[in-house]
């Protein structure tokens, strides 16, 4: 299902965590559970994936994540604000020690002038320390492209947050 570059990356992405001893949750919308089934791809990868959190509607972003309803009106559910509250909710509930999230359009439709095909905000937190976050303009590659960038955006800030500062 992932090319050989994105399996590699997800697994130095698990060699990074279990050398740390962290573990992982993922908060997903656009890319639909990728991030997770790219890691969870991988034999092994049950001592660091600690759950995933499939949140594509606004609903099962305040249900699941605790992600405001007023910062969601006020924001849009791609915007930097919901991919941290995201990342945020996921840790606090889970036992994760880290937690990415994925918030954008991959299109083909739904995008806007403010918010074009292909903008993707990412974030994630680490307990105890500051959340990154990612506003990335992939443009209008197509569906699939712009979701496997994604994933690999997410592995980066994985790594960055365990204080790797790129991968491979």
């Amino acid at each position: 299902m992932f090319d050989r570059d994105v399996i590699m990356e997800a697994k130095e992405v698990l060699d990074l965590c279990r050398s740390a001893g962290l573990k992982v949750a993922t908060a997903e919308s656009c890319t639909g559970g990728l991030v997770s089934a790219c890691l969870t791809d991988i034999a092994g990868s049950s001592d660091v994936v600690e759950r995933g959190f499939v949140t594509y509607s606004n609903d099962a972003k305040m249900e699941l994540l605790g992600v405001p309803a007023d910062m969601l009106t006020a924001h849009g559910a791609v915007s930097e604000q919901v991919a941290r509250a995201m990342a945020e909710g996921a840790l606090e509930r889970s036992h994760a020690d880290i937690a990415v999230s994925v918030t954008g359009v991959a299109g083909p439709g739904g995008g806007t002038q403010d918010k074009p095909v292909g903008l993707v905000h990412l974030a994630c937190a680490r307990r105890e320390q500051a959340t990154d976050h990612r506003r990335m303009m992939f443009g209008d590659q197509g569906r699939q492209r712009i979701r496997i960038l994604s994933v690999r955006t997410a592995f980066v800030l994985i790594a960055n947050q365990i204080g790797r500062p790129s991968l491979a």
